[in-house]
């Protein structure tokens, strides 16, 4: 991959540079929050070479895979500071939903890496005392176990600092704040029962904790905007965080930090009281629904509980668990597409997508191979239900947050109990084996082989096809559309039509091969095994469907005249988008495109094009 040149297009896409509020990336993912969504260009950030997929919620995620980080790096040098003057979406107002999850995403999504390297730590020191090899009351030991212990026991100014980045106030400032619960003198004044104005102060540890300290932080927010606002310029620079500190951190000592405190501990208990009740159902469910919730992003949701837990009890066994069943199950059903297909692309991108997946990171492997291909993703829900059910039967108990894989398998180590390891193998091995035999069974090449093409269109049925105008209006070329990857031919030829009235028709006899979800684009097969992409309106897949009613389904077979889609002109331009309906023969390398009309207006019934197979 051209690094530069897949970050340059990315940015462009998003709508450049001033269009971008916030950055980040995750393991696998660009992840941008934009000013102005509708500037972001999905169907073209789809055909970067290097992008795996693009999702769009409360962020536009760039699915890049393993390489995320080289082209987060190109694309800081190219965007520089980033300009946060626009908290995004253009000023219209999102969901508490979502403005929730984005929030929750940018807090906990940096913490990952450092809690992980921790964990991990911890876990192999673990290992380390179930086999002899070292013993725990050694100083080598302890030394080592307090390294792998600072991530979570400073957790809280972790969060206070990613919480502050969020929020666009002073970084420092807020983690001097949190810090401030964590001073060995004001733990030991807590647990003396101290007082603060004549008000008792909880008896609170604060080391550990996150919740407090995403209130705190939040609250420190509004006071030093307010005092930026209100003191006088000349002072500015620490009466702002002196004020701010004084009543943030006196305000937390008091009631935040017993709310937030009361907040983790109910979130822990709730699951805690799930897993005794339904336990190895929950975590089979969890499993099996993974692979949508990985793909929509949502899985991020179920970080604030794993670092509670994580932080409040010393470990984790519903999640993690679950995730174990998933990772690699889609490893083993990777790794049986690629000993099956005889796509040879596919080939490649199975293989290193399963050894992504086997070692923790599963998106190359949804994004490359499962979502693409109905069998594979039915062979990984069922591997992922049965080895997720086994390993909640078995309540195998993890004790890092990382993703569970091969490398990270230790976060399953436990020396009061050394069989929770030896579980959590065996699920291993559960999941390789059934997702891999599932897909050896199911699968089946979608993709014809090119002696198997040739053959098909050396027939004597391959005729020539008369192709009639889609829709109503007026003919112009492909050249005149405002879009580059159709007015290049990037995606076949041939022509558009600036519409006159809402429907689109079929061209000809043939079947339906595909209709997007949004229902602004739709697939056709000719009889004579020309291959149709009709695409109403520039851009319209930001509009998810709205101006669109189809009429057919994948395999409807039609005639021509049949209807496929209605759609609404005024509300497309009341949108600000450009209807033109642009119809393009995609097997251009097998067929004759003669184009018969042009600037000028037809009717359903006229035909526009003659489409033959070469060589027929």
């Amino acid at each position: 991959m051209d690094y530069q040149k897949t970050a340059s297009e990315v940015v462009e896409n998003i709508g450049g540079k001033n269009n971008i509020s916030h950055m980040e990336h995750c393991s696998t993912r660009l992840r941008f929050t934009l000013k102005d969504d509708s500037k972001a260009n999905i169907d073209k950030l789809e055909l970067i070479d290097g992008v795996m997929g693009v999702r769009k919620n409360v962020q536009t995620q760039i699915i890049i895979g393993n390489d995320v980080v080289e082209v987060y790096d190109k694309v800081k040098e190219i965007v520089g500071d980033v300009d946060s003057s626009s908290n995004g979406n253009n000023g219209q107002k999102q969901k508490w939903s979502a403005v929730l999850l984005d929030f929750i995403i940018g807090v906990f999504q940096p913490t990952i890496p450092a809690v992980a390297g921790g964990g991990v730590l911890k876990s192999v020191l673990l290992l380390f005392n179930m086999f002899g090899w070292m013993d725990p009351a050694s100083q080598t030991y302890r030394v080592i176990d307090l390294i792998g212990s600072a991530p979570l026991y400073f957790l809280p100014v972790i969060v206070a600092i990613t919480a502050a980045n969020k929020l666009k106030v002073n970084a420092v400032v807020a983690a001097s704040a949190v810090g401030a619960l964590l001073l060995p003198d004001m733990t030991a004044l807590i647990e003396e029962g101290a007082s603060l104005f004549s008000i008792p102060i909880q008896g609170i540890s604060y080391a550990s904790q996150v919740f407090p300290a995403i209130l705190l932080v939040l609250f420190y927010a509004v006071l030093e905007r307010f005092f930026t606002k209100v003191s006088p310029k000349a002072i500015r620079i620490f009466f702002v965080p002196m004020m701010s500190l004084a009543i943030s951190v006196s305000a937390t000592l008091l009631f935040l930090g017993p709310i937030g405190y009361v907040v983790g501990e109910q979130l822990s208990t709730a699951i805690l009281f799930v897993f005794e009740n339904v336990g190895w159902v929950a975590t089979g469910l969890l499993a099996a629904i993974l692979p949508f919730m990985v793909v929509t992003g949502m899985h991020k949701a179920m970080i604030p509980y794993a670092v509670s837990s994580m932080s409040g009890i010393g470990r984790e066994l519903l999640y993690l668990p679950a995730s174990l069943a998933h990772n690699i199950s889609e490893s083993g059903a990777c790794f049986a597409v690629a000993l099956k297909t005889k796509d040879e692309k596919l080939r490649a991108t199975a293989i290193s997508s399963g050894i992504s997946a086997l070692f923790g990171i599963t998106e190359p492997a949804l994004y490359g191979v499962t979502i693409l291909h109905k069998r594979v993703l039915y062979s990984v829900i069922i591997s992922s239900l049965i080895s997720g059910s086994f390993i909640g039967i078995m309540a195998v108990e993890a004790f890092a947050l990382v993703g569970p894989g091969l490398a990270s398998i230790t976060m399953f180590a436990n020396p009061d109990n050394p069989r929770n390891l030896t579980w959590a193998i065996v699920t291993l091995l559960l999941s390789l084996t059934i997702s891999f035999f599932a897909v050896l069974i199911l699968w089946k090449d979608e993709v014809k082989h090119v002696e198997e093409e040739q053959k098909e269109f050396s027939t004597e049925n391959l005729k020539s096809a008369s192709m009639n105008s889609p829709v109503e209006g007026t003919v112009i070329p492909l050249s005149k559309v405002d879009d580059e990857v159709f007015s290049k031919g990037l995606v076949g030829a041939r022509f558009a039509v600036k519409p006159t009235v809402g429907e689109l028709r079929a061209p000809a006899n043939g079947t339906i091969s595909m209709v997007f979800d949004t229902k602004h684009a739709v697939g056709m097969k000719l009889d004579n095994g020309a291959l149709v992409l009709f695409h109403i309106g520039i851009d319209t897949v930001q509009l998810a469907g709205k101006p669109f009613e189809a009429h057919v389904k994948q395999g409807d077979n039609v005639k021509t005249g049949d209807l496929l889609v209605t759609f609404d002109i005024q509300a497309i331009k009341d949108a600000k988008y450009d209807p033109t309906v642009i119809s393009v023969i995609t097997n251009q390398d097998q067929f004759a495109v003669d184009q018969t009309k042009i600037n000028e207006s037809v009717s359903i019934q006229q035909s526009v094009m003659t489409v033959s197979p070469i060589g027929g």
